[in-house]
């Protein structure tokens, strides 16, 4: 297994909810001190009740939250900052709930790749047979990341977050789940931002571009293609090398500049 493989980091249930929050926390200008402490107060009833020791649930599902959107990597500072422009200026033609759901995807994507490693063979199976078992999702994952229980126990609540996030739905057979919500992503701008994240989450440095826009990762989004040259108009970050006729591959640029908004 690769290093990468041994690093799960998404290992909690975390509702949406939670997240926008934490967007809203930050947008507000608070500090890193007292997002924690709203946080704490936000999830008192909701994770760990009762529980103060350090180390429990309430504190992983904070420590996730932290690190996506208030301390994130250096090199995901630029695409936190232009996804907190995508929720604070409301540009896009997508409701306020559609839109947060794809930024908050993405940045969880970008952020813990295991989130897209859990979402890829979920899109997979929802595509070829309409309904994901959790029992498949389990094997695809536990063949990247090993025969580990908390491999086991991470891919259970992401799971169950994508079912708190509306993206997937319970059947009548336990455990086997169809499509929930599907969110179509038409703004070149937006389209740009996602194929950032997806490619941060990649474990190539270079991706055709079709196979970026149709990923089964993305699987509660319909994503409009658009042409590659847009693509760079929309992102500064982000570079193109064709291959051969018809295939252009994309891939991040070493340095990184603000995203240019329409």
């Amino acid at each position: 297994m690769t290093n990468r493989n041994d690093r799960i980091g998404f290992s909690q249930r975390v509702r949406l909810e939670w997240l926008e929050q934490t967007t809203n926390l930050v947008l507000a200008g608070n500090g890193k001190v007292a997002i924690h402490n709203a946080l704490q107060q936000l999830l008192k009833d909701k994770v760990s009740v009762g529980g103060q020791a350090r180390g429990c649930n309430r504190d992983k599902v904070i420590s996730i939250l932290r690190t996506v959107w208030v301390t994130p990597r250096k090199d995901l500072v630029a695409l936190r900052d232009d996804g907190l422009k995508f929720l604070s200026t409301q540009s896009s033609q997508l409701s306020p709930r559609q839109l947060g759901l794809a930024v908050h995807w993405g940045m969880a994507m970008a952020t813990y790749p295991f989130w897209m490693d859990v979402a890829t063979p979920t899109g997979r199976l929802l595509r070829l047979q309409g309904s994901a078992a959790a029992t498949q999702v389990q094997r695809r994952v536990r063949e990247q990341y090993g025969e580990r229980e908390t491999v086991s126990r991470a891919v259970r609540r992401v799971l169950r977050s994508y079912l708190d996030w509306g993206v997937l739905q319970n059947t009548s057979e336990k455990g086997v789940y169809s499509a929930g919500t599907t969110i179509g992503v038409a703004d070149a701008g937006l389209v740009a931002w996602l194929v950032e994240a997806f490619l941060h989450a990649h474990t190539n440095a270079s991706v055709p571009l079709k196979e970026v826009i149709g990923s089964p990762s993305f699987f509660p989004f319909r994503i409009t293609s658009i042409h590659p040259h847009i693509l760079l108009e929309k992102s500064s970050r982000l570079e193109l090398f064709h291959h051969g006729l018809d295939d252009d591959l994309i891939l991040l640029k070493k340095t990184t500049s603000p995203l240019k908004h329409p």
